[in-house]
């Protein structure tokens, strides 16, 4: 035992293992697949940073953002521990050089998104290392029920049998006993190896402030004036958080928007501010917060409803990591409520679009295969990305389709030396090859564009052409360019039935009831009588938290009731304004794409595929009437 202990001293700099992390050590190197499920901020990445520095090979860590990445990559370094990361912001040159460290086994510790996965070289690269430990950081995105759910993370499993990797483990702060038992079976992790810390802090106050939309600005400038300290405020919107961040400035406060809107550099700027200390406030939508190791946080403040419970436990828990007394205010009020169910409804493919996506690939399927490109699906089935996406692992799941390969469409060279003098530096079985390659490359002045039709009946298989290209290119002695990602599938089209297009119907509509559930609870949760502290610790399966922890406001006699605000709604005009959607809508579309589901998204400002090549966005009507509930106005559409 004292030599984990003496380790952790002799590598960390730490006198001790917090509560879990021991436990979850030991379990890994005995070789147990685990799932660590540990609050915000309670030291869950320890658990595979310890376990990496005793196994042989590889540590593959997937993380969910590049943010994240980075944080925990500076910490390893400073430790002397051999780790790097793969991400779209490196230069080519110093992606390549992060390979050849792997490959050399220089680096103990490699860190991607699960995105990578697509990168064609990417997985030519990894299968050829040995790997000791899959690592899946925020790992609820690997279930359809938990919040954030990311379908890429559905293939996971997948992955790890393919790279046969001996050893996983899950890392999450917010999981229901539901989420933890689909993520387990997943992954084959047994019931005694799910390692759960208790849930309850507290540090932390829970204060929900019933809030007219009008009161709201005034009642937050008093809370940052009655609180010191660092502070985050969270809410749905980007223009929310502009316009909030601007008002704050001109009351005197150092306050600044941080979302997914502004440029990479601007956001990591905005943040390395806040980390320093130099802004105290931050305004921001979820974009924010993954990743934000800043101990010192003293507040957090819903403007607006947070998107779930699991999205309110994770946002509090950033507040007060060093254990220090914070706050955590909810402005609460239903105002925002419609938004929120808005962005579910919006997300939902209608059942035409599932049509038209199956009738895509039957139709375009030659020799039992179908390519296609994220971008132009999207377009051609006028489904969003990442319910496309969901679709189309679902029908990895049912075996209607399996990813063969992915690749670049557009694939172009150009060569730095003379092809004779690249010819000698290559073995005789390169030579040939090469030699095929510059025979069948079409060049317009200085680019040129192999023909991988011919060199494969040639008998050249486009990955080995590939395989070359990119090592003359990681030697300097050409550049590869490639762009245009096309995914190929094989088909199963007697798999492809009115049965699996009722079967996705049915998902796609149970996620929907099941996201619109999850508002409810979490109303329901808010309005409840007895410790908030207590309920919520229950409700990711902690049984321990006190029963009352007299630091929330309903300890303190106050118990919030929120009446829906039956907002007046003009009917007449409501109706007016989707006749003339629909006339505007039938000018631009088949008449069977304008349904009362499209004129509904089109009114409450829901952006979809079709409305961003039609630039709906210019058009007046367009998101009149996002704050009005969504099914009221699809109702009226349905009566036109």
């Amino acid at each position: 035992m004292s030599t984990l202990a003496g380790s952790l001293q002799a590598l960390f700099g730490f006198d001790g293992f917090r509560e879990g992390q021991q436990q979850t050590i030991e379990q890994l190197l005995r070789g147990q697949s685990s799932l660590a499920v540990f609050p915000t901020g309670s030291g869950k990445s320890l658990c595979y940073q310890f376990t990496a520095t005793q196994l042989p090979h590889l540590t593959l860590v997937i993380s969910p953002l590049i943010a994240l990445m980075h944080d925990q990559l500076s910490f390893l370094q400073s430790k002397g521990i051999a780790a790097a990361c793969l991400d779209s912001t490196q230069t080519r040159e110093e992606s390549q050089q992060v390979m050849q460290q792997v490959r050399a086994g220089q680096i103990k510790i490699l860190m991607i998104s699960v995105e990578r996965f697509k990168n064609e070289r990417f997985r030519r690269f990894i299968q050829g290392v040995p790997i000791s430990m899959l690592v899946v950081d925020e790992a609820h995105c690997i279930s359809e029920w938990g919040h954030n759910f990311r379908p890429d993370y559905l293939k996971l499993p997948q992955y790890q049998q393919e790279l046969q990797i001996p050893l996983v483990l899950l890392l999450t702060a917010t999981a229901t006993r539901r989420v933890q038992k689909d993520m387990a079976l997943k992954f084959a992790i047994q019931p005694e190896h799910i390692v759960q810390t208790g849930f309850y802090r507290q540090n932390l106050d829970i204060d929900l402030v019933p809030a007219q939309d009008k009161d709201k600005l005034a009642l937050l400038k008093q809370i940052l004036n009655d609180t010191d300290g660092a502070g985050i405020v969270y809410v749905t919107q980007q223009k929310t958080a502009d316009d909030l961040a601007n008002e704050l400035q001109q009351a005197g406060f150092s306050a600044v928007s941080y979302h997914a809107g502004l440029g990479n550099e601007q956001r990591a700027a905005i943040q390395s501010q806040f980390m320093a200390g130099n802004t105290r406030i931050i305004v921001a939508t979820i974009a924010f917060g993954m990743g934000i190791d800043k101990s010192d946080i003293r507040l957090v403040v819903h403007y607006d409803l947070p998107k779930s419970i699991e999205n309110y436990s994770q946002e509090i828990g950033r507040a007060g990591r060093d254990g220090l007394p914070s706050r955590c205010v909810l402005l609460a009020s239903t105002d925002g409520l419609h938004v929120l169910e808005n962005f579910v409804y919006g997300d939902t493919p209608e059942p035409h679009a599932i049509q038209t996506l199956l009738d895509e690939i039957v139709t375009n399927t030659e020799n039992g295969e179908w390519e296609t490109q994220a971008y132009g699906l999207a377009q051609t089935t006028n489904i969003r990305s990442l319910p496309l996406k969901t679709l189309l692992v679902q029908l990895e799941l049912a075996g209607a389709i399996v990813p063969k390969y992915s690749y670049y469409n557009d694939v172009r060279v150009k060569w730095h030396h003379d092809p004779s003098r690249i010819l000698g530096m290559l073995s005789p079985e390169q030579a040939t090859l090469f030699r095929a390659i510059v025979l069948n490359t079409a060049f317009k002045k200085i680019w040129g564009t192999p023909d991988f039709e011919r060199l494969h009946q040639l008998g050249f298989e486009r990955g080995v052409v590939l395989s070359l290209l990119e090592q003359l290119g990681d030697q300097g002695m050409i550049t590869l360019e490639t762009k245009g990602l096309t995914e190929v599938y094989g088909v199963a089209p007697e798999r492809i039935d009115s049965t699996l297009r009722e079967q996705l119907i049915a998902y796609v509509e149970e996620k929907e009831q099941s996201e619109v559930a999850r508002l409810a609870t979490m109303m329901r949760f808010f309005q409840l009588d007895r410790c908030l502290n207590h309920n919520l610790a229950r409700y990711f399966g902690d049984a321990h938290a006190p029963a009352s922890c007299g630091h929330c406001s309903v300890c303190r006699g106050q118990v919030l009731s929120m009446e829906e605000d039956n907002e007046s709604m003009d009917e007449e005009e409501i109706l007016a304004d989707l006749q003339l959607a629909n006339m505007w809508l039938l000018q631009k579309l088949p008449k069977h794409q304008v349904t009362p589901v499209l004129l509904t998204r089109f009114l409450t400002g829901l952006t979809q595929p079709v409305f961003t090549k039609l630039k709906a966005r210019q058009q007046p009507l367009f998101g009149k009437y996002e704050e009005l509930s969504y099914l009221a106005i699809k109702h009226l559409a349905q009566s036109l």
